[in-house]
C-alpha cells in the first residue's frame, strides 16, 4: 500500500486505519523459514530446497504465506506437494503441446516426479510457470527426501490427477468438444483438479500426526472443500478463460433456454447482461452447496495452523463469491483490485486473517457474506428461490452449531436475554425448580427425609470470586495479627 492509500484510508475510515496499523504492528510470522533452528523442518540450508521455497513464491503468492505457517515439516512437505500438482497441471495446460507428446508424459508424470535428474523443457515460451519444468529435478530431489508416508501420499494423488487430466485433454484434441455439458461432468472435472487436492492435503496432516488419523478418509468433505476452491475461481476468471478459448462452466447451467445462450462469449454484449448474471447465478448457485461441507471439514481439524492453512482460502472463496455475483463488471475484464481500492482491499484480506482462528468465527463470516449475496438477489433471477435456500443452509449450519443465543466468554457460558429462546431456558429452569421443590414436600409428607432443593447454579467467576475474598481475608487476619503481635511486644 502506497502512503497515499493511507492517507486516503485515514480520513475516509479512520477505525479500520487503526485495525490495519494495529495488525501491521502486533501481527507477527509465527515461524521464520529462514532461521537457523527451522533448518531441520524448513530445508532451508540446503539449495533444492531453497529454490522450492523460491517458486513457490512465483507461482503462488497467496498460498505461499499460509503454508509457511504451517507447523514443522508440514510447511516443506505441502510446499513440494504444491509444486508437483503445478508442474503437472503446467504440462496440462500448455496448448502448444502436442497431444501425443502430452498423452504419454501426464501419464507417467507419477513416475518421472520420483525419477531423479528428471526435468522438462518443452514448455512454450510464454507458459508462465515453464521455469519450475525446466528446473523440476530440485522438486525430484526434495520429495525424495521426504518421509515415506509422505511421499506415498503425494506420489498416489499425482497419478489420480494426472489420469483425469489427461482425459480430459485428450478429448479436448481429439473430439474438438470444447465445453463440460453437465454438472456431473463438471463436479468430475473439478474433482480431478482441486478435489484430489484436498484429498492429498488430509492424507498429509494425518501422516503428520497433527490431526486425527481418520482425517484422510474424510474423503466426501476433503473434495468439498478443493471444489469449493476451484468453483469460485472459475466463477471470477469467466472473462479470462474464454479469451484463452478455456471453457469450464458447464452447458447445463448457462445453456438453459431462458437464458437463451448458444456460446459462452455471447454473454459479452451488453444486452444480454441481465440474461449473463443469471447464468452467473446458477454458478454461484453450484458453488454454494459445497460451503456446508467445508464448514463440516473445519469442524474437525484441532490443530490451530492446519485450521489457519484451511480457513483463510475458504473465508476468502465465500468473500470472492459475494464480490462476484451480480456484478456485470466480471464480464468485461477480471475483476481485479484497482490501485484505490488496495487500501480497503488489504483491510478486508487482514480482517479474513484475523478473524479465520476458529469454526465458530469463520462460520460467521460465511453468513455474514451469504446474507450479503441473499440482499443483492433479485426476483427475477430464476436461480432467485435456489440463492435464497443455499444461504438459508449457511445460516441454519451456524445456529445449529453454534447457537446466537449461547454466549461464550472467558468467565464462561452467558445467555442473550433479548433473544425468545433465552425466556424458554428460563422458564424451563423454574419449571424443573417447581417440579423439584413439589418432590421434595410430597417426600416430606410421606415421612421420607426430604430432598435438598436444587442449588442454583455457580458459574467459575463466583468460585474464583469467593476463593478470592477468603484468601484476601485471611492475609488481613494474618497481617493484623502480625501487627498486634509486634505492637504487644514493642510496649513492652
Amino acid at each position: 500500500m502506497g502512503i497515499t492509500n493511507w492517507l486516503v484510508l485515514l480520513v475516509t475510515h479512520p477505525n479500520e486505519f487503526r485495525t490495519l496499523v494495529q495488525f501491521y504492528i502486533y501481527h507477527e510470522r509465527k515461524r521464520d523459514i529462514t532461521s537457523v533452528k527451522e533448518h531441520p523442518t524448513s530445508g532451508w540450508n540446503r539449495e533444492s530446497m531453497r529454490r522450492c521455497w523460491a517458486f513457490l513464491d512465483q507461482t503462488s503468492r497467496s498460498f505461499s504465506a499460509v503454508i509457511k505457517e504451517l507447523d514443522g515439516d508440514l510447511a516443506r512437505t505441502i510446499c513440494i506437494f504444491y509444486l508437483v500438482l503445478r508442474g503437472l497441471d503446467t504440462i496440462e495446460d500448455d496448448m502448444t503441446i502436442p497431444d501425443h507428446i502430452k498423452q504419454p508424459i501426464l501419464r507417467s508424470f507419477h513416475k518421472h516426479t520420483v525419477t531423479p535428474g528428471w526435468k522438462y523443457d518443452g514448455c512454450g515460451p510464454n507458459e508462465k510457470d515453464r521455469q519450475l519444468l525446466v528446473e523440476y529435478d530440485v522438486v525430484v530431489d526434495e520429495l525424495n527426501s521426504l518421509d515415506p508416508s509422505y511421499r506415498d501420499v503425494i506420489v498416489n494423488i499425482a497419478e489420480k490427477m494426472e489420469t483425469g487430466m489427461a482425459d480430459y485433454a485428450h478429448k479436448a484434441a481429439t473430439t474438438g468438444s470444447i465445453y463440460l455439458d453437465t454438472i456431473a461432468e463438471y463436479d468430475l472435472y473439478c474433482h480431478y483438479v482441486a478435489g484430489l487436492v484436498g484429498e492429498g492435503l488430509s492424507g498429509i496432516f494425518s501422516a503428520s500426526q497433527k490431526e486425527a488419523p481418520w482425517i484422510k478418509d474424510q474423503l466426501e468433505l476433503s473434495n468439498s472443500m478443493g471444489l469449493l476452491l476451484q468453483k469460485t475461481n472459475i466463477i471470477r476468471d469467466y472473462r479470462e478463460d474464454v479469451n484463452d478459448h478455456r471453457y469450464f462452466w458447464p452447458r447445463e447451467i448457462w445453456g438453459r433456454k431462458e437464458y437463451g445462450f448458444s456460446e459462452m462469449k455471447d454473454m459479452y454484449a451488453p444486452h444480454s447482461r441481465e440474461r449473463a448474471m443469471w447464468a452467473q447465478s446458477g454458478m454461484v448457485v453450484d458453488a454454494l452447496r459445497h460451503a456446508i461441507d467445508a464448514l463440516d471439514y473445519l469442524r474437525l481439524l484441532k490443530n490451530q495452523s492446519v485450521f489457519n492453512f484451511c480457513a483463510i482460502p475458504a473465508s476468502m472463496a465465500i468473500a470472492t463469491l459475494e464480490l462476484c455475483f451480480m456484478n456485470p463488471v466480471m464480464f468485461d475484464r477480471n475483476i481485479k483490485i484497482r490501485k484505490a481500492e488496495a487500501a480497503r482491499a488489504s483491510l478486508a484480506f487482514i480482517i479474513l486473517i484475523i478473524r479465520s482462528t476458529n469454526p465458530r468465527e469463520v462460520a460467521t463470516i460465511f453468513v455474514e457474506y451469504a446474507r450479503k449475496i441473499h440482499a443483492k438477489a433479485v426476483t427475477t433471477d430464476p436461480n432467485f428461490l435456489r440463492i435464497s435456500v443455499a444461504c438459508g443452509k449457511i445460516e441454519q449450519w451456524l445456529e445449529q452449531h453454534y447457537p446466537s443465543h449461547v454466549l461464550l466468554s472467558t468467565t464462561g457460558v452467558s445467555f442473550n436475554e433479548e433473544d425468545p429462546r433465552t425466556r424458554i431456558i428460563r422458564k424451563e429452569q423454574e419449571l424443573d425448580f417447581e417440579i423439584a421443590k413439589k418432590k421434595r414436600v410430597e417426600g416430606i409428607r410421606d415421612g421420607h427425609l426430604p430432598l435438598e432443593p436444587p442449588s442454583p447454579e455457580v458459574s467459575k467467576s463466583e468460585i474464583v470470586m469467593w476463593i478470592g475474598g477468603v484468601t484476601v481475608l485471611i492475609f488481613v487476619l494474618a497481617a493484623a495479627i502480625v501487627y498486634l503481635v509486634f505492637k504487644f511486644v514493642e510496649e513492652n
